[in-house]
């Protein structure tokens, strides 16, 4: 999606990159990320109003470092260097970095030495705050044209600027919480440095993405995966609302879903929506597929193949749909290109962000590429999705596949939807539902002895879990309330059978994915 006021941020493989565009975003200022192999074609293709230079794990000092594309350093346009970017920007134009003989990591505090655009009305000279340090290497002489504005016991240059050529860097992440006032420096970025009004929002979005889609489909049909989580749901409302009947909906019940989903999405979207919906039943075909299959990119790859497959014969009794839209978000994309050689493209094995396989002779429509988990949320209320489906956890595709280690079977999805559904009931019953960023219940490949009444057990270990998270990239374990883990264990092992030990995973994740496998 084009706008005409926006920033691009510059990827050099730092792993909270996707938080400076989330806080560029809160300022109401559209932004993109693109790793610095591709900044200059997106550069050239966004003509954007600024430029941000993220963070990295590589040394600017080492010959094979990662680079600014020279017709950025050229445009004359604001910039603002963090971390690594800032160590780029100090190399390329003229000045010294040095490796650390220990860095600087954690909380940090800055001393403010001088007035400067990047904190005009928000910090003054002479002033002390908080920050987040995390860097080896160091600015050791300014390029010519700069100053120093802050500094720190080991950063002599935690912030420095070239007034003239409105460039500004720092040695610290504003794009982390740990920096209280980094989101206003961000922000101070955008709209003051670099002029932006701030005014992109969710309407407008939604207007210029209807447009986007009529244009990119014209005349022909589509079909779209519909899932019934959050995301596949808004993108089916959005598609529906540009191109009408035009658009198909193919559900599939493969098996895996929670309790009651089918029967809800059926509802809404054929029954209240009136979107022309093919509910496709295929609990056999993946039960008999997953048979025997416990390595989990294995689930995942098998249940991905078999979504297509499945398709991509609706596709063809339809008769001659030449898109398939899903439900892709900006995470999924960040996650499945691997933006400095590492394993990330891995992540996302289970989507089709890299494209169909040919034979499908496709074309994808991916309205929410653009979108972070939130947004999609603010977007769907835009578009008047029922709060239950816009405030639901998310359900990864391969569903319950993952929360089954080991092998997948009919009799184990029954016992996992059963506790599941258990688990959120009084979650919901608690009025803590919406506190959380995403429950659920996981059966383990672990039997233990136990003894129900006057009979000894042998049965499943099943595991709840619930984190906290903004946007699904980092997590944190829900602490419960005392008296609520105990009473939802009493639950399940009382009404399902199957499950006789019932244990909570107090496990936090750093930036990655959040699923179980």
């Amino acid at each position: 999606m084009e706008h005409p006021d926006s920033i691009l941020i510059v990827d050099f493989g730092s792993q909270v990159t996707q938080l400076i565009a989330r806080r560029i975003r809160e300022a109401g200022v559209y932004s993109e990320i693109a790793p610095f192999q591709s900044a200059a074609e997106a550069f050239t293709r966004m003509a954007p109003k600024g430029i941000v230079l993220s963070g990295g794990p590589a040394s600017v000092v080492d010959e094979d470092s990662p680079r600014i594309p020279q017709e950025i350093l050229d445009s004359g346009l604001p910039m603002l260097g963090i971390c690594y970017g800032q160590q780029a920007l100090t190399r390329q134009l003229g000045g010294q970095v040095e490796k650390g003989a220990g860095g600087e990591f954690g909380e940090a505090f800055i001393d403010i030495g001088a007035p400067c655009a990047l904190f005009d009305g928000l910090w003054t000279q002479g002033e002390r705050h908080q920050v987040w340090m995390s860097h080896g290497d160091h600015v050791a002489e300014l390029a010519p044209g700069f100053r120093p504005v802050a500094t720190s016991k080991g950063a002599p240059f935690a912030i420095i600027a070239d007034d003239a050529r409105r460039i500004y860097a720092m040695q610290f992440h504003p794009e982390v919480v740990h920096t209280p006032d980094g989101a206003k420096l961000i922000a101070n970025f955008a709209r003051h440095v670099c002029g932006l009004t701030g005014d992109w929002s969710m309407a407008e979005f939604r207007a210029a993405k209807i447009a986007e889609i009529r244009q990119q489909v014209g005349s022909a049909k589509v079909i779209c995966g519909l899932s019934g989580g959050v995301d596949s749901s808004v993108a089916a409302l959005l598609i529906h609302e540009a191109i009408g009947d035009q658009l198909t909906c193919v559900f599939v019940d493969g098996g895996i879903l929670r309790q009651g989903e089918a029967e809800q999405v059926v509802g809404l979207f054929r029954g209240h929506y009136n979107i022309p919906l093919i509910h496709v039943e295929a609990q056999t075909l993946f039960m008999n597929g997953l048979a025997g299959v416990t390595d989990p990119e294995a689930k995942r790859k098998f249940i991905g193949k078999t979504f297509i497959d499945v398709f991509e014969a609706e596709a063809k009794k339809i008769g001659g749909a030449e898109f398939l839209a899903q439900g892709t978000l900006y995470p999924d994309v960040i996650e499945s290109v691997s933006f400095t050689g590492g394993p990330s493209v891995t992540i996302k094995s289970h989507h089709n962000v890299g494209g169909l396989p040919e034979r499908m002779n496709m074309k994808l429509v991916e309205p929410l590429r653009e979108l972070f988990k939130d947004e999609v949320r603010a977007l769907g209320r835009e578009l008047g999705l029922p709060d239950v489906f816009v405030g639901r956890h998310p359900f990864p595709g391969p569903g319950l596949a993952i929360r089954i280690p080991g092998e997948v079977t009919k009799e184990r999805c029954d016992i996992l939807r059963k506790a599941d559904a258990i688990y959120l009931e009084e979650i919901r019953n608690a009025g803590l539902y919406d506190a959380i960023w995403q429950a659920f219940a996981v059966l383990l490949p672990v039997r233990t002895v136990g003894v129900m009444g006057d009979a000894r057990t042998y049965d499943s270990v099943l595991a709840l879990r619930a984190v906290t998270s903004v946007d699904g990239m980092t997590a944190q374990a829900f602490s419960f309330p005392g008296d609520f883990l105990p009473r939802v264990a009493t639950r399940i092992i009382n009404e399902v059978k199957g499950v006789n030990r019932v244990v909570y995973d107090y496990t936090s994740k750093p930036p990655g994915t959040i699923e179980w496998e």
